[in-house]
């Protein structure tokens, strides 16, 4: 099997395994106050103070959620119907993950407007747009750091920077395909999102970063638990197994971004050889996404040939509809021909270059095939 497609979802490292059978051992309930419940809230302190500590988050607050769709829902939601009595506008981009878009549209039913930033000729927001559209009741920024389709890293530092003239307006940052794989900085953004799945974890875990002075409405209501915004039983051995795929992923993140530029190099060179096949990820991409289209050939066609051949990789973020394009591939390109045909390759530091080599056989052997028909 050749698997590319890492940014759908990682495979879980063994020590992180090892960390949540560990933590099951543990039968207590961590809300409970006897002593089996404060080993198990004992650990789940632990675990938070350690994903702190490597985030250097300061005065921030971590609200545990079952992945990156509840935490981008929560931030959304949260802050829309805690401030809407500031005002009802919301920022946002074309490049967004569908859990954001489709909380928006559901916030459009309230009556809450939604105004999306234009993109610039290398397709990254246009920020003279973004400032045109700032106003004294918009309430939220909803960005993406990297888009999770094409690689494009968006400009949060300089988001954060222009948002600073507007206290009354919150800056929301889905950091699900950046965490892990390049260096981030958390201290001027309000809320942050991202899940365990992305950086080699279990299924089921996220979290969602918030201010501590900043005030959400709950989406799930039932009492404390870990915190006030997210009620129910904590799962300690997920929690204690995020930490800790947390800090392997952090280590030795330099090294592991520059081998897999390498890597990316690599296949870029390679791919470039075909007339029909255009590289849609340009040079303010993330490396570990390489988009490409492969015109006159449909997408999931050539997926489902690769497929044949037990090579993995995917259309379209694995959230999003069915729609016959791909929206953030559009946004970048402008060329509806290579939306509705584009494939994303996404690599990791666990990629080989002999599975690269014996990828870009098969997908020779495929693009022929599929060209003769």
């Amino acid at each position: 099997m050749i698997y590319l497609d890492y940014s759908a979802t990682t495979p879980v490292k063994s020590e992180v395994l090892d960390s949540f059978n560990k933590a099951s051992l543990i039968t207590g309930n961590a809300n409970s106050l006897h002593k089996l419940g404060t080993k198990a809230q004992s650990l789940i302190l632990e675990a938070t103070k350690q994903i702190s500590n490597l985030l250097n988050l300061k005065n921030k607050e971590i609200i545990y959620t079952s992945g990156s769709t509840e935490a981008n829902n929560l931030a959304i939601k949260g802050i829309a119907f805690k401030y809407q009595n500031r005002g009802k506008h919301i920022i946002t981009s074309n490049y967004e993950h569908s859990s954001v878009k489709e909380s928006l549209e559901y916030l459009k039913t309230l009556g809450f407007e939604i105004d999306y930033i234009k993109e610039d000729e290398n397709g990254l927001i246009d920020l003279k747009h973004f400032k045109s559209l700032l106003r004294d009741d918009t309430i939220l920024v909803t960005i993406t750091h990297v888009n999770s389709e094409t690689g494009l890293i968006m400009p949060i530092e300089e988001i954060s920077n222009i948002l600073k003239d507007y206290p009354k307006c919150y800056l929301h940052v889905d950091m699900t395909q950046s965490i892990g794989k390049i260096k981030v900085n958390l201290d001027n953004i309000d809320l942050v999102s991202f899940s365990a799945h992305k950086i080699y974890g279990i299924k089921g875990i996220g979290a969602l970063i918030k201010n501590k002075n900043l005030e959400l409405t709950p989406l799930i209501h039932g009492g404390k638990s870990t915190t006030i915004y997210r009620s129910g039983t904590p799962c300690h051995p997920l929690i204690a197994s995020f930490a800790k795929a947390l800090r392997l992923v952090l280590e030795n993140i330099e090294a592991n971004y520059n081998y897999v530029l390498e890597l990316n190099n690599y296949l870029k060179d390679n791919l470039n050889q075909y007339k029909d096949v255009f590289i849609n990820s340009n040079t303010h991409c993330l490396p570990h996404i390489l988009n490409i289209s492969i015109i006159g050939i449909k997408a999931e066609t050539f997926m489902h040939a690769l497929e044949n051949k037990d090579v993995y990789v995917s259309t379209k973020t694995a959230c999003s509809d069915n729609e016959a394009y791909s929206e953030s591939v559009y946004s970048l390109t402008k060329d509806i021909e290579r939306a509705r045909s584009s494939l994303r390759i996404s690599i990791s530091p666990l990629t080989t270059k002999e599975e690269l080599e014996e990828f870009l056989k098969i997908f020779k052997d495929c693009y022929n095939n599929l060209k003769k028909l």
